[in-house]
């Protein structure tokens, strides 16, 4: 088994200069947090477009999975109270 592979899988996020969320843009394998951040910055804002990159050891990531989409979000479908459809938005909210 080569070094490189052995090294962990890193998750990576960016947020784009008009994003407002971090965007999943892809993974690679990084020895540590500091080193997948850099290669990250070299391999997902080469042109200049990230103003936040976020890096995540792949195995600290838990999901839902979606084969169980239906019976795991099942139980919000009778709190209504969650959508917004019982108040009035102030036109001055903005992201909303």
């Amino acid at each position: 088994m080569s070094v490189k592979s052995s090294w962990p899988l890193w998750e990576v996020f960016v947020r784009g200069k008009r994003g407002l969320n971090h965007v999943h843009v892809g993974s690679l394998h990084a020895p540590d947090a500091e080193m997948a951040l850099r290669n990250a910055r070299d391999l997902y804002t080469r042109r200049n477009e990230g103003v936040s990159i976020w890096v995540v050891p792949a195995d600290a990531i838990t999901a839902s999975s979606p084969d169980e989409k239906d019976p795991f979000f099942a139980p919000s479908g009778d709190k209504v109270y969650r959508h917004p459809t019982f108040y009035a938005i102030p036109e001055d909210v903005p992201h909303l």
